[in-house]
């Protein structure tokens, strides 16, 4: 019987299973679908360490990106509203007021998380991803690059997959930096941007492995912070003096992060007990007894 409540029990358990495969917290259940789902896991966590490579026909790209951009500029998409649409669009008040925001809201977060899912759907198959995947900011299209980045993280399905996901966001962040050197105000808000995933992802990996006391997640952690590094000290080749000064504060952070996955990871071996107090790398860590 494959009804409707066994699918979507069925997709629930795929999903947990996946993420088991890929580090996450064990659930020890089992259940009868587990020996047909296997071979389907093996698949994925395959794909989740060695993504194929997706060529894009260039000529596609480019004439996709052509006409998306040719409709922001008709549609006047990315411009403030004016002042007559903001005010034609603000809401009156009714007698039912206490009752409307809760009730909007409501139906908001439902429409929300619909277009979330329909948008993630459309965007993998049209390829508006591709399109936009070149966009930095000031870009008529970077506003569809970041809303496919949060469609990604609502639909990821644990702390380790976000985590990962603001990793990922991060090492973009870094190539739109590289490409605005020079501009000031745009290489600095874009590493402010960078700086901010980075943050993001720690704190989410960091905390998973303290919580399991599992150092699998500072793997992650420190895989990422050896390549970026690498990448980021690239951009101060020919980096005039400010964009120097900024990407410096990048590369401490770098080093702040190396510094306190390594001392979570002395923790978790020393066997200590979960850390009360975090800040917005994650847990603080607790010294091994008879180390200063």
């Amino acid at each position: 019987m494959d009804n409707t409540l066994f699918s979507r029990r069925r997709a629930e358990r795929f999903a947990q299973l996946l993420d088991e495969a890929n580090g996450a917290r064990r659930h020890h259940v089992r259940s009868r679908v587990d020996g047909q789902l296997a071979p389907l896991v093996a698949v994925g966590q395959r794909l989740s360490v060695d993504p194929p490579a997706i060529e894009v026909d260039p000529e596609f790209r480019t004439g996709l990106r052509a006409m998306l951009l040719a409709t922001a500029e008709r549609e006047g998409l990315g411009n403030a509203p004016t002042a007559t649409e903001t005010a034609t669009a603000r809401p009156t008040s009714t007698a039912r007021g206490p009752l409307l925001p809760a009730v909007t809201a409501r139906r908001a977060r439902a429409r929300a998380a619909i277009l979330v899912g329909v948008a993630a759907g459309a965007i993998a198959v049209s390829g508006i991803s591709a399109a936009s995947e070149d966009a930095v900011p000031g870009d008529a299209l970077y506003g569809m690059k970041r809303s496919t980045e949060r469609a990604q993280l609502a639909l990821a399905s644990s702390d380790i997959s976000r985590g990962q996901l603001f990793l990922d966001f991060a090492r973009t962040r870094l190539g739109e930096a590289a490409k605005l050197r020079g501009d000031r105000i745009g290489y600095s808000t874009v590493l402010d941007d960078m700086d901010a995933d980075t943050r993001q992802g720690v704190r989410l990996l960091t905390s998973a492995a303290v919580q399991r006391a599992e150092p699998s997640s500072l793997d992650s952690v420190n895989t990422f912070v050896t390549g970026q590094r690498r990448a980021v000290s690239n951009l101060l080749d020919g980096a005039n003096r400010a964009d120097r000064e900024r990407t410096r504060q990048s590369m401490a952070l770098l080093d702040s992060i190396r510094e306190r996955s390594d001392a979570l990871r002395a923790s978790i071996a020393c066997g200590l007990p979960t850390p009360a107090g975090s800040d917005t790398l994650g847990p603080a860590p607790t010294a091994c007894p008879g180390t200063r």
